[in-house]
């Protein structure tokens, strides 16, 4: 093998031209001919037993010439990509351009890592708002809990309204005709969640236990195909009322859902955890902002084999996500009125931030010379152990720890920016509004009633 050029193209694309020698084909050619010399039909002789040169007199000369480039191709390109130091991204397009006994040579396309060109990364400005916990904000997480602690009751002397839970049977008609996906026994329907085809909840509310009734429903004109538009009948049958009973917030509540002998304690930890996270939730937004200016301040020519790739890492992730919600893909873009490309273009624009973020990270990081110890990794394999429950030595089974190393520093990639970075106040849009009492910033222990 023998590289006659390298050519570098516009967006980080690389045309190598390769030459194969005689030698190196000729060994090519002869794993052909005793790879097919099974399925080669020649009179007098048993499959796979007829010699080559009888072969190639009857069928030609390049009988196996396909095959052996086919064969010898994959490696030349590797020892061709290797002598060039080059980084490629994706797969090549490769044009044969000879092939003989001499040998054979090549054009591979191929897109490479661009060259990038950090801007400013550092002393970057971003705003950063104050964390503030109010006495509504722990009462709102409160009133959560309290929610999630909440017990289901029947009630029996009374018609439906907002706020109920209404166990229903129901079946849709288009037409006159049953269509798919309308019809549901003893399904429990939060009244007011919207959670229904628009307007069908309120019709519910005002019946009765035991109580039939026909529901006409237009169906929004942006709902899949099938149905977008459509005007149906559904027959509801109303099987019982039910009620969230939630339980009050009071020093009892405080002892069954915490560690906690009172209200007050609780509210206390309610509000620290509040503030921690929001903190948390600051710092990210903060960091988002910083990296986001320092990936649109760097320069590269970027391949469209990256961004393409990535396109269809974000639609590799969605379908995953789809089909875990029990949900067929094909189903999923039914409904949603979409198709794979159109599902790429869309995706094609986030997909070239990110691959804009990536590259402005691994350029801070060989900038400043950043490294990953064996500690370090080991740090957050634990970590990420104690997050999902299992010990260090199962996660490890889990995740490559290269995958890890890239993950710590990627993080101190993010560290150098966001450190030394400027935060300021944001912009305040209009006018604050004057503070009720109880949305002052609630003191530790202090009621939030």
């Amino acid at each position: 093998m023998s590289v006659k050029s390298c050519e570098k193209l516009e967006k980080s694309m690389v045309a190598l031209t390769v030459e194969v020698s005689a030698a190196d084909f000729e060994a090519a050619v002869d794993k052909a001919y005793k790879k097919q010399r099974g399925s080669i039909r020649v009179p007098g002789f048993r499959p796979g037993k007829a010699p080559r040169k009888m072969i190639e007199s009857m069928y030609g000369a390049g009988v196996f010439y396909e095959e052996a480039v086919n064969i010898a191709l994959p490696d030349a390109y590797g020892a061709a990509v290797k002598e060039q130091e080059l980084k490629v991204v994706g797969y090549p397009e490769v044009e044969l351009l000879s092939v003989g006994k001499e040998g054979f040579s090549f054009k591979a396309t191929v897109a490479v890592y661009p060259e990038v060109k950090l801007g400013q990364y550092k002393g970057l400005e971003a705003p950063k708002a104050e964390v503030k916990v109010t006495a509504a904000d722990v009462n709102a997480r409160l009133k959560e809990m309290a929610e999630r602690n909440s017990r289901i009751v029947s009630v029996e002397d009374r018609a439906v309204k907002k706020g109920d839970i209404a166990n229903i049977d129901f079946e849709g008609f288009l037409d006159g005709v049953p269509f798919d996906g309308g019809k549901s026994d003893s399904h429990d329907l939060e009244i007011g969640s919207g959670s229904f085809v628009p307007g069908f909840e309120d019709q519910v509310i005002g019946m009765e236990i035991g109580q039939e009734k026909d529901i006409d429903i237009t169906f929004p004109e942006d709902y899949h195909a099938d149905l977008a538009g459509k005007s149906v009948v559904f027959h509801v049958k109303l099987n019982a009322v039910k009620i969230k009973d939630v339980p009050a917030l009071d020093d009892e509540f405080a002892k069954d859902v915490s560690e906690f002998d009172t209200l007050a304690e609780l509210k206390k930890d309610v509000k620290a955890k509040l503030t921690q996270e929001r903190e948390e939730a600051g710092k990210r937004a903060f960091e988002d902002i910083v990296m986001g200016k320092a990936a649109e301040l760097m320069e590269a020519d970027i391949p469209d084999a990256m961004v393409e790739e990535q396109a269809r890492r974000y639609m590799e992730n969605l379908r995953r996500q789809v089909q875990a919600q029990g949900l067929p893909f094909h189903q999923y873009m039914k409904m949603t009125n979409m198709d794979e490309e159109k599902l790429l273009e869309e995706a094609r624009t986030p997909a070239l931030g990110q691959v804009r973020m990536d590259l402005t990270i691994a350029a801070i990081v060989e900038a400043e010379n950043l490294e990953a110890t064996d500690e370090e990794v080991e740090a957050e394999l634990a970590k990420m152990a104690g997050q999902y429950g299992m010990d260090v030595e199962n996660m490890k089974k889990y995740m490559d720890a290269e995958v890890i190393r890239e993950q710590v520093l990627r993080g101190k990639a993010v560290a150098v920016v966001a450190d030394s970075a400027v935060a300021v106040k944001p912009a305040e849009e209009e006018k604050p509004k004057k503070k009720s009492k109880k949305d002052e910033e609630a003191p530790a222990g202090e009621s939030a009633e």
